[in-house]
């Protein structure tokens, strides 16, 4: 799943979406106008974000509507406060290694 996460988020234009959709629900026509993509390239990010866990959509007669999930982005946080623990230390040991440098 991490893998399909970062990947979606890996787009730039992927990105942009998640971002319109973090700040309310839309359609597609919607994203497309916002864009200025082609609605099927706005089809397949979507694609990607659900995969991704980063969207999901419900139906209202003819049109989904698409929202993004901020659960989807559980994984990533989990990455990052495993990841974010190794960075202080080795901050410290190259502001030392800057220090003896210096000197």
């Amino acid at each position: 799943m991490e893998q399909a996460l970062f990947r979606a988020l890996g787009d730039p234009t992927r990105r942009a979406v998640y971002e319109r959709l973090a700040a309310g629900e839309m359609n597609v026509a919607g994203l497309t106008a916002m864009l200025h993509v082609t609605q099927p390239a706005v089809s397949q990010h979507l694609a990607a974000l659900k995969g991704a866990g980063l969207v999901s959509e419900r139906r209202e007669g003819r049109r989904t509507y698409y929202r993004a999930e901020p659960a989807g982005l559980d994984p990533l946080m989990d990455w990052m406060a495993r990841t974010g623990a190794l960075w202080p230390d080795r901050i410290e040991r190259l502001r030392d290694l800057l220090k003896r440098m210096d000197r």
